[in-house]
């Protein structure tokens, strides 16, 4: 955890003391603590906290342990969030903008849109409520007028699918100066998400049947 928040920020995805990362474990799961810079972070600095609310040790969780917290409470599909004020997302984030289909790349959220929650201030039950809606059948989504949320199986993971957020929000602010761009359909994103799992299970993209796939030389 305390790796993947130090290349949070090496990365550039985020700033100073402002993102955070949680990651389940059999006790409840541990949170980054409130106000400490990551590259004087310490293992023993994470927080143990538990789905009533609670914490063990000297340090504070973050100020938004509760999103967090019912997150994790809410998906069993995975076991780790990240959450950062990468530039770009932001930028879309504060005009309440939701990430259409514009790249098939939009897909790796498990969606045809990349969703934008609406607003709440930070470190309220609000928040918290207003995350889980636009996570939704989805792993990211932004927050309005504050940064993104991205999920996974582990930290690298989710700071990878992050990473990949901010690009598309990168990639659609410099499309938008050129008017709205043209969006993928329904079906084909769908089309999109099937080959991205049958990658993701170790599959070769086939959907075609027609077993034209890439293979091993004899």
């Amino acid at each position: 955890m305390v790796a993947v928040c130090r290349r949070m920020n090496a990365s550039g995805i985020n700033q100073g003391t402002a993102g955070n990362v949680s990651v389940r474990n059999p006790k409840g799961f541990l949170v980054t603590p409130t106000s400490l810079p990551y590259d004087m972070m310490r293992p023993n600095d994470l927080v143990q906290m538990y789905f009533d609310g609670s914490y063990e040790g000297e340090r504070r969780p973050s100020s938004e342990w509760r999103f967090h917290r019912d997150i994790l409470a809410s998906r069993q599909d995975i076991d780790c969030l990240l959450h950062c004020h990468s530039v770009y997302a932001t930028t879309l984030a504060v005009h309440h903008k939701t990430i259409p289909s514009f790249h098939y790349m939009t897909g790796v959220a498990g969606g045809t849109t990349i969703r934008c929650a609406r607003y709440a201030t930070f470190g309220t039950q609000a928040l918290s409520d207003a995350a889980i809606e636009a996570l939704q059948d989805r792993l990211a989504c932004l927050l309005g007028q504050h940064g993104q949320i991205s999920l996974g199986k582990t930290p690298a993971a989710a700071l990878a699918l992050a990473i990949e957020v901010e690009t598309l929000s990168r990639l659609y602010v410099q499309a938008l100066t050129l008017g709205e761009p043209p969006v993928l359909d329904d079906e084909e994103m769908a089309r999109v998400i099937q080959q991205m799992k049958n990658m993701s299970y170790g599959q070769a993209p086939d959907l075609d049947g027609v077993n034209d796939v890439a293979k091993r030389k004899q």
